[in-house]
């Protein structure tokens, strides 16, 4: 199940980012008195009475040169594309303005559930000033102040009541849920077209269970999918794909709501800086990876060509060393089939558990084959250890005493643990605790 997001909009200088910190829990966007500091950090978790939701401060969007007006309008118009309720912050000290007006028109209009607060009402007497607001036809205002946290409750308790039912009939046992991402202009819509057209698959559309968008189910085989929608399926939006933050956001929502993550590289293009950062948020997030290079028929190309490419991915992605790689034409075909088994095969590489068992055998012939190092005369004990999740999968040693388990011993062992059992495609996580010694 897929959380529900939260995008805020307004005008510059209405506090946006500083109540984005407050319900994220950090000081995530960088605020400053003045229009037009919100940068990079625009996308954020919440959670609020047992809710989860993601949250989108639209300020960190720059569209365009637009004047000030395009550029409210431009960010409200991905708001309600991207979101299942939208915060409309208002500044309840300068009062009811144009483009605040100019901004509820397109809110009205796009049918999405609307809670608007009126910041900067510092104290309780100012209250008054937020009854103008009825006039922009969004229901009740709720009085807040961002700086002081007053009324961020009841903003929320209004935000999180306006969150959509999940559908359980929308679920689909034993369907590997995975999604393309990557830049703009890397293929990803002429891949999922392959996919969903010159596969001859079966296609029916499952309405999105938390906003209006459509993933699309298919089977190819004996197994069943879930593509979830991306740029790929969604055509609305494409002017923003243009933006470098904008495709980040598409991607984090991709990530976020997928069992296994394709990053698409442009092979004629070659790997770029914006490639990484979508690597690093899918293995942030601990999903499982496949990394595919596209438009391979466009390459000139000998017969070293592909595997300099795939030396460079590796120098590149040291970080995703786990990942497969596949090369493909979407346009063409060439080689797409070979995704599939790639796919099942990752999708339970990130769910597979070991048994305790099993597992102690690998650790202690690594421990014994390569004892730890010693640090200041002492020396690392590992009693035992265990796997406590999957998705990606999770496991904890038992030391005695967690500072002596060095960063580089544990690379160690995870590369033991992936030579004896594969865990192909998907991270893993190795954790210590401490256990006395009797």
């Amino acid at each position: 199940m897929s959380k529900p997001t939260v995008a805020i909009v307004g005008r510059p200088n209405v506090g946006k980012s500083t109540i984005f910190n407050r319900i994220v829990g950090g000081r995530a966007a960088i605020v400053e008195d003045r229009p037009g500091v919100t940068r990079d950090r625009l996308y954020g978790n919440g959670e609020w009475l047992d809710h989860e939701f993601h949250v989108i401060d639209t300020g960190g969007i720059e569209i365009s040169d637009e004047p000030l007006l395009g550029q409210m309008r431009a960010q409200a118009e991905i708001a309600v594309d991207e979101s299942d309720v939208i915060l409309f912050i208002v500044d309840g000290k300068t009062g009811l303005t144009d483009a605040d007006e100019a901004v509820a028109q397109i809110l009205r209009r796009s049918k999405k559930p609307v809670v608007l607060g009126v910041n900067k009402l510092d104290n309780y007497a100012q209250r008054d000033q937020m009854y103008e607001f009825y006039a922009l036809g969004l229901g009740d205002p709720q009085g807040i102040s961002g700086a002081h946290g007053l009324g961020i409750g009841d903003l929320l308790d209004q935000v999180v009541g306006k969150f959509p039912t999940h559908d359980m009939e929308n679920e689909i046992e034993g369907a590997i849920r995975f999604a393309l991402i990557g830049r703009p202009n890397v293929g990803k819509s002429s891949l999922v077209n392959t996919i969903l057209g010159k596969e001859r698959v079966i296609v029916s559309d499952i309405a999105g269970t938390t906003r209006d968008a459509i993933d699309t189910f298919f089977s190819h085989g004996d197994q069943d999918y879930v593509i979830v929608d991306t740029a790929g399926i969604r055509r609305r939006g494409r002017v923003y794909e243009k933006t470098e933050k904008y495709s980040v956001l598409r991607a984090q929502h991709a990530i976020e709501e997928s069992d296994v993550v394709m990053l698409l590289i442009d092979g004629e293009v070659g790997i770029i800086e914006q490639d990484k950062k979508i690597a690093g948020y899918a293995h942030d997030a601990g999903r499982a990876m496949i990394i595919v290079v596209n438009k391979w028929d466009v390459v000139e190309k000998d017969e070293k060509t592909m595997d300099k490419f795939r030396k460079k991915i590796r120098d590149e992605f040291q970080f995703i060393s786990y990942a497969p790689i596949i090369f493909l034409s979407a346009l063409t075909g060439k080689r797409v089939p070979q995704l599939f088994p790639v796919i099942q095969q990752v999708a339970e590489n990130h769910s597979l558990r070991i048994k305790t068992s099993v597992l102690n055998d690998c650790i202690m012939d690594t421990v014994a084959m390569t004892p730890p190092p010693s640090d200041k005369g002492k020396r690392l004990k590992i009693y035992y250890a265990t796997q406590v999740a999957v998705r990606p999968p999770a496991f904890v040693l038992f030391v005695n005493d967690p500072e002596l388990l060095h960063f580089s011993y544990v690379r160690h062992i995870e590369n033991r643990i992936r030579e004896t059992f594969g865990f192909v495609g998907t991270p893993i996580k190795i954790m210590s605790r401490q256990r006395n010694e009797k």
